[in-house]
C-alpha cells in the first residue's frame, strides 16, 4: 500500500472507497450496498447481507503540484529554481470483508492506508534547505463488530492496529555543493479504536455517527545531520475523526446523501526528536495544524435493477494555512467534483466506478521571520503553488 501524495487535509488519505468516491464521499457513514462504509462508521455494516461479503477497492491518483518562488536573504543568496512537479502518480488499494452471523451480529475487517504522503522536488531547487523528499507510509488493520439492536438502531466498535513509517529530508548546508541530505526517519506500530451508531427513525431515512480515534506512535529511528547519525524516538499522534452522515430516500429510484466530518489535526502540534543516548531534544517538527473540516452532498439514481448512477460535490477546509504552510506539504482548501456508477452483474458480483477532480484554492507559501520554519541562514522563501488532482477508482464486490 503505497500512498504517493495526500489527497485529504494534512497527510490523510480519503480514497478508501470506490463506491463513495463517486459521490465525493457524501453519506459514507450510512448503510448501503458497499461495506466500505465501515471505514468511517462500523455500525453501517447493517447493510451487509446474510453470509460473507468481500470487497477490493483500487484508486489511481494522478496529482500535479509545482512550487515556483524566490529564496532571498540567506547565505546562499537568491535562487528562483522551481520545484518541478513534486507529486507522483499512485495506486492505493483498500480491502474489506463482512460476515453477517444472524439478524443481530455482523463481524467485519478493513485493511487500509489512512495516511500517506510523498513529495519529491528537484534536488537543487530554491527551497532545498527547507525540504527535499518527504514520505509517510501507513497500513491499518481494523476488525469490528456490529450489533443491530432493532430495525431502528445499530451500534458498533472496533480496534485499529496501525503501522506508520516516516522519512523527511532536506539539503545539508555543510556538504560540498549541498549534495548531501539531512534526514529524520522512524517507524512504529500503534493502536486505536473505532465506534459508530446508525439510526433509522423513519422508512427511507438514515443517520450515521462514526468515530476513528487517533493512534499514538513512538517512532524509533535515526536523525542524520551534518554527516553524523543519532538514534532517536519521535512521538506522533495521528488525528481522531468524527463524522455525521445522512441518507434520505426521495422515491424508489432516487436518494440524497450528505456528510460533515471533523478531523482533530490540532493535536499533532510540534513533536520533538529525542536522542536515545542523552535524552535531549535534537530537532522539532513544526506542524501546529488547525482542525480540518469536510462537507459533501451527493445523490444516486437507480437507472434500472442493475445500473446505478451517482454524483457529488465536496468542500474541504484544510488544517494548513499560509501562516504555517510549508514546502513539504503545500496544502489548502479544495473543491471535490465527483461522478460514479455501480453495476450488478448478478446477485453475487457487483462493480463500482468513481471519478473525482480536485480543485485547490489559490495557494501561496510565505516563509519569513514570522513563519515557524524560518531559518535566517537559509533566508526568506515566497512562492505560488499550482496544483490539481484526478482520481479514478474501481472496486469489485462479491457476496457468498
Amino acid at each position: 500500500m503505497i500512498a504517493q501524495v495526500a489527497n485529504s487535509g494534512g497527510f490523510a488519505l480519503r480514497e478508501q472507497s470506490s463506491y463513495f468516491q463517486g459521490m465525493s464521499f457524501a453519506g459514507y457513514g450510512t448503510s448501503g450496498d458497499s461495506i466500505s462504509s465501515m471505514f468511517w462508521n462500523p455500525a453501517s455494516l447493517i447493510g451487509a447481507q446474510q453470509g460473507l461479503t468481500v470487497e477490493a477497492h483500487n484508486s489511481l491518483i494522478i496529482p500535479y503540484s509545482e512550487i515556483n518562488g524566490t529564496l532571498s536573504g540567506g547565505f546562499l543568496g537568491s535562487s528562483s529554481i522551481g520545484s518541478g512537479d513534486i507529486a507522483s502518480d499512485a495506486f492505493i488499494p483498500a480491502s474489506y470483508a463482512a460476515y453477517r452471523l444472524n439478524d443481530q451480529w455482523i463481524f467485519g475487517v478493513g485493511i487500509n492506508a489512512p495516511f500517506g504522503l510523498t513529495t519529491k522536488p528537484e534536488q537543487n531547487w530554491a527551497a532545498q534547505f527547507y525540504s527535499r523528499t518527504s514520505k509517510v507510509f501507513s497500513l491499518n488493520v481494523n476488525p469490528t463488530v456490529t450489533y443491530q439492536i432493532n430495525d431502528m438502531i445499530a451500534v458498533a466498535a472496533g480496534v485499529q492496529v496501525q503501522y506508520l513509517d516516516v522519512s523527511l529530508k532536506s539539503a545539508d548546508a555543510t556538504s560540498a555543493g549541498f549534495a548531501r541530505s539531512n534526514e529524520i526517519s522512524g517507524d512504529d506500530i500503534g493502536y486505536g479504536v473505532t465506534a459508530g451508531i446508525t439510526v433509522k427513525p423513519f422508512d427511507g431515512t438514515e443517520f450515521g455517527l462514526g468515530y476513528r480515534s487517533g493512534v499514538s506512535h513512538k517512532l524509533n529511528g535515526d536523525l542524520y545531520a551534518s554527516g553524523a547519525t543519532s538514534a532517536i524516538s519521535l512521538g506522533v499522534i495521528t488525528p481522531d475523526m468524527v463524522n455525521f452522515s445522512a441518507k434520505q430516500k426521495i422515491n424508489d429510484k432516487l436518494r440524497v446523501l450528505g456528510t460533515v466530518e471533523w478531523t482533530n489535526w490540532s493535536r499533532l502540534k510540534a513533536p520533538r526528536a529525542i536522542s536515545d543516548t542523552t535524552g535531549a531534544a535534537l530537532t522539532t517538527l513544526h506542524f501546529n495544524y488547525d482542525d480540518g473540516w469536510f462537507f459533501s452532498l451527493g445523490g444516486e439514481y437507480d437507472y434500472n435493477d442493475k445500473l446505478t448512477f451517482r454524483a457529488g460535490l465536496g468542500y474541504e477546509i484544510s488544517p494548513i494555512d499560509e501562516e504555517i504552510r510549508s514546502t513539504r506539504l503545500p496544502d489548502n482548501n479544495r473543491w471535490w467534483l465527483s461522478a460514479g456508477a455501480s453495476y450488478d452483474f448478478n446477485k453475487h458480483l457487483s462493480f463500482d466506478l468513481g471519478y473525482t477532480h480536485i480543485i485547490p484554492e489559490s495557494t501561496k507559501i510565505n516563509i519569513d521571520s514570522s513563519h515557524q520554519d524560518y531559518n535566517a541562514a537559509f533566508g526568506t522563501y515566497t512562492a505560488d503553488v499550482d496544483s490539481h488532482v484526478n482520481i479514478i477508482s474501481a472496486s469489485l464486490r462479491y457476496r457468498f
